[in-house]
């Protein structure tokens, strides 16, 4: 699907939230800047998180206080992830939903996901976003 600003990839994002549960993980792939956070920070208004959604990169992690709560992750400075680095990952996966941001550095650790989220650039403000979901 194609969005024209931020407020239509929230609301892509949104319209996906209600149908994720606990243990759910969302991946999210995409070049900088094509609205990762702003996509989770759409899912994360729909389960009822009222604090500011931001990036996590220079965290690693945020967690959420929302119906269900929400893990949101970001491994863009991970080139894996060792024994070590899935011990400090692993609580943010109990009982909350989790998007991961660059989850290719952590595919081999990470859990299944439940959707997959590409995000392109498409000119302008314009993004395409492809979900894939696991029948």
């Amino acid at each position: 699907m194609l969005t024209a600003s931020a407020e239509e990839t929230e609301a892509v994002a949104a319209r996906l939230a209600p149908r994720l549960r606990p243990g759910d993980v969302v991946t999210l792939s995409g070049e900088l800047g094509t609205g990762k956070t702003t996509f989770v920070r759409g899912a994360c208004r729909a389960l009822g998180v009222m604090a500011p959604v931001t990036s996590p990169t220079f965290t690693i992690g945020h967690r959420y206080e929302g119906d269900p709560d929400v893990s949101h992750l970001d491994l863009y400075r991970f080139t894996g992830v060792s024994a070590a680095e899935w011990g400090d990952l692993e609580p943010y996966f109990d009982d909350a939903v989790v998007f991961v941001e660059w989850p290719e550095a952590g595919l081999a650790a990470l859990p299944a996901a439940s959707v997959a989220v590409r995000i392109e650039h498409a000119g302008g403000d314009r993004r395409t976003i492809v979900l894939l979901a696991d029948e």
